[in-house]
């Protein structure tokens, strides 16, 4: 590998893996401090996101497949279903357990979809259970139980509607990363997931349309929130990801991209002042540590397997 193709890779998967995890800080922002809801917020985010992400496939990469993939009845069908109940259900459950939690904790919970999919597939017999598999369990029931309770057997820390789609969020992160395989062994990463954004963002137009907002309650800063949100930590952190696996092995890619979680919990922590116990942080440091033991493996996973596990901002 060249060093400077080494060096850029290492840039941008740093820079996508920050911006990811900065901007579930800068949405809690928002939810808290603006007129913003959640509903809005999703809505705007996919359909802005998703749009900029196909423009980039149609300037700079293969742009005839940007429709191919809807003359296939059946490879459209699963591209609906991915917008609708992968993407969207990720991007909305990520955001309540924003909104009625921190970003620390919404960020932190979603990463247990990994060990979700491990269980999926033993009890669907399509892997065995190893010692590995009993590692990342175990750090992640250790890592919810200090996260959500600070140590306190008798209460939780965390309130339980940010627990729930916390949870939720992490299911729907679980499907959308198993579901999408197919999809991406035929077509491009960002025809597909921009068209996900798309969709999903189509979808809740319907029940949200994004118009109905009172714009004049907008400041600056809040037009400042949302470029970064939708521009940085969506759009830009996305195709920065992908890029980095033209230089970047996918185990180094994953490895790196565990810096998400930690500036989630390090700028909801210092920069709006949430509070956070030493077992709460101990709780983030057994999670952050199955991500690294999921992706510390002697046999990296393929391209496309660390796509989908990547691809739910």
């Amino acid at each position: 590998m060249d060093k400077s193709s080494g060096k850029k890779g290492l840039f941008l998967v740093t820079t996508g893996a920050v911006f990811w995890g900065i901007s579930g800080t800068v949405s809690q922002k928002l939810f808290q401090q603006t007129a913003v809801d959640i509903d809005w917020l999703v809505t705007t985010r996919l359909l802005i996101a998703g749009v900029l992400l196909l423009a980039v496939q149609w300037l700079a990469k293969d742009r005839s497949q940007l429709f191919v993939v809807w003359k296939n009845k059946k490879t459209a069908l699963q591209l609906v279903a991915f917008g609708l109940l992968g993407m969207l259900a990720v991007q909305y459950t990520y955001m309540a357990s924003i909104k009625y939690g921190n970003a620390a904790v919404a960020t932190l919970l979603q990463y247990l979809a990994p060990v979700m999919i491990i269980i999926y597939l033993i009890l669907r017999k399509q892997t065995d259970f190893t010692r590995k598999d009993l590692l990342t369990v175990l750090l992640a029931l250790a890592g919810c139980f200090f996260l959500l309770t600070d140590g306190s057997v008798s209460r939780l820390s965390v309130p339980a509607a940010a627990v729930f789609w916390g949870v939720l969020s992490g299911a729907a992160l679980a499907f959308y990363t198993l579901y999408a395989g197919p999809l991406l062994k035929q077509y491009d990463s960002l025809v597909i997931v921009g068209w996900a954004m798309v969709i999903g963002g189509l979808g809740l137009s319907v029940i949200h349309p994004p118009w109905q907002i009172d714009l004049n309650s907008f400041t600056p800063e809040t037009y400042a929130c949302l470029v970064f949100v939708i521009l940085f930590g969506t759009m830009i952190a996305f195709w920065f990801y992908i890029e980095s696996l033209q230089s970047l092995s996918p185990k180094e890619t994953s490895l790196l991209g565990s810096l998400e979680p930690l500036a989630a919990v390090l700028t909801t922590v210092f920069w709006l002042k949430e509070p956070f116990g030493r077992f709460q942080w101990l709780g983030a440091a057994c999670i952050i540590g199955l991500m690294l033991v999921l992706a510390w493996d002697k046999k990296p996973p393929s391209t496309n397997q660390t796509k989908r596990a990547r691809q739910k901002r």
